[in-house]
């Protein structure tokens, strides 16, 4: 049965997406199989991966195709979830994310045991994989409450700067509060330090203060700054295919091993 971990944080810009991606590459690359599940309406995910790369031609600000099904469909009950899994990888499979997704707290408002639609779905195919990583929206709304209430871990980034601390406290509340309504056997997995640059005096001090403030929930693994990080979402390629003896291929593998002791 599969391992279900929400990577999750209200804030943008802290690594979720890589982190789903790349953990989720490297933990295949340890013998596992994996399924990565994009919640978040911006499908970055997908762009990341080169599921909805645009084609030959088309102008680079233009919005890239979409699958043709994905976790919309899902959580609108039109489909079922293996009906909407693309077979990205040996080893990873996908569930795409929607634009439509944008409305779901609308669309989905009226809808009995709302927060619970995405576990039922995974229920379904989590015998089929041995980890589940779900990519959650820079929000705390009904998409986030739908990946807490399904998984068993929570992997919470965070940057090395001065605003990294800024909403984790109210991240873990809203943990506490699923956990009691929800999902009793919800933990947090980790506090993952992202986009750290050890040169720099600042990132150092968050560094500390991070693991002064959640102790053992962070994890021993720090993600580098690291420019092949940044530019193999550009080629639709995980850092493994990328770049893979840059620093963040090790890094990613040593998280995936921690992740896997936890």
């Amino acid at each position: 049965m599969a391992l279900v971990i929400a990577v999750v944080n209200q804030k943008g810009g802290v690594g979720k997406t890589t982190t789903t991606v790349n953990l989720g590459a490297a933990l295949s690359q340890l013998g596992k199989k994996v399924l990565l599940v994009d919640i978040d309406a911006q499908s970055n995910l997908g762009t990341h991966i080169g599921i909805t790369k645009a084609e030959e031609g088309q102008e680079s600000l233009e919005t890239p195709p979409q699958p043709e099904s994905t976790i919309y469909d899902v959580l609108k009950g039109k489909k079922e979830i293996k009906e909407v899994i693309i077979k990205r990888s040996p080893g990873m499979d996908v569930v795409p994310s929607s634009l439509f997704l944008s409305a779901a707290d609308l669309e989905l408002g009226g809808v009995v045991g709302r927060e619970l639609i995405l576990k039922r779905a995974l229920e379904k195919i989590k015998s089929d994989y041995d980890v589940v990583l779900i990519d959650c929206p820079p929000a705390l709304g009904l998409l986030s409450l739908n990946a807490l209430a399904a998984a068993q871990q929570v992997i919470i980034p965070v940057q090395s700067e001065y605003l990294a601390l800024h909403g984790v406290r109210q991240l873990l509340d809203t943990i506490d509060q699923v956990r009691g309504i929800y999902n009793p056997s919800l933990i947090v997995g980790g506090v993952l330090i992202c986009l750290h640059d050890n040169r720099k005096r600042l990132a150092r001090v968050v560094s500390d203060t991070v693991r002064a403030y959640f102790g053992d929930l962070v994890f021993d693994t720090v993600i580098r700054t690291n420019v092949a990080l940044a530019e193999a979402p550009a080629g639709g390629q995980t850092i493994f295919e990328y770049s893979p003896k840059s620093t963040g291929a090790e890094d990613y593998l040593a998280l995936a091993k921690e992740v896997l002791s936890v």
